[in-house]
């Protein structure tokens, strides 16, 4: 059974508060279908943009790296996957540790 973007959506967003990361939503995607991309911005003019994607070997669901570098070139990334899809949800996760949890059991 798949959950729905914005129930995972919710779920990710109270894992980040539990261990007191900030992170907001920046476009709502298609409440029950839409994909996820995760912009990790670390506030030293750096951010990453993740997606989900699957793992060819096993065929299990993983998270990848879109795009890493200077975070005005990751807006305009995102800005261009939005503009294929318009269902897309953006979630910023601000942290300059660099912790995102996409790779936390129950997350990946």
């Amino acid at each position: 059974m798949r959950l729905t973007a914005d129930f995972w959506v919710a779920a990710y967003l109270a894992r980040l508060r539990v261990a007191d990361i900030p992170a907001f939503v920046v476009a709502r995607g298609d409440a029950t279908a839409g994909a996820v991309l995760v912009k990790l911005n670390t506030l030293d003019g750096q951010a990453q943009a993740f997606q989900r994607s699957f793992d060819l070997a096993t065929g299990d669901r993983i998270w990848v790296t879109l795009a890493s570098g200077p975070e005005l070139d990751i807006d305009a990334s995102i800005a261009r996957q939005r503009g294929f899809d318009a269902d897309l949800w953006v979630i910023e996760v601000e942290d300059r540790q660099g912790r995102h949890m996409l790779d936390a059991p129950g997350l990946e």
